[in-house]
């Protein structure tokens, strides 16, 4: 699973660029998005089945409608999650924050950051430089990915 971390300051177009390179990373294999919400929390909408199940003390609660499924996992390991992508057969994982991670990682803005790899990128050089994104190949024996 290939990593493609994007960092930046807020409103600098991180979720604006995400959107339009989900498509062409999509036509080339399964993309996974990972988040990093920063202070606001997710809120679980009350009164829901699979929301009461959650906060009885489920691991992991899944609803499944006529066209999605949606889980809450209790936990927020970006290691956890970055497995349970992999192991879904996950292609690209896009990471939207987490700066304190050591990804290859695209910046946006004038942010000053070690491990960066584009600046301000073009989807299509992106793409075309994929090959200088990290590769997940799951967890080491602490708790780090492997390159």
């Amino acid at each position: 699973m290939k990593i493609i971390q994007v960092v930046g300051r807020s409103n600098t177009g991180k979720t604006t660029l995400i959107k339009k390179l989900v498509p062409d990373l999509a036509r080339r294999g399964k993309v996974g998005i990972i988040k990093h919400l920063g202070d606001h929390m997710f809120e679980l909408e009350e009164g829901r089945d699979t929301t009461e199940f959650f906060s009885a003390g489920a691991s992991i609660s899944v609803g499944i409608d006529a066209e999605k499924s949606v889980a809450a996992f209790h936990g927020n390991s970006l290691d956890e999650m970055l497995a349970l992508l992999a192991g879904s057969g996950i292609d690209y994982c896009i990471i939207e924050g987490f700066k304190t991670r050591p990804f290859p990682r695209i910046v946006l803005g004038d942010l000053a950051t070690e491990h960066c790899v584009l600046r301000n990128p073009a989807v299509d050089e992106i793409i075309a430089h994929l090959d200088r994104f990290a590769d997940y190949k799951g967890l080491g024996n602490r708790g780090e990915e492997n390159r």
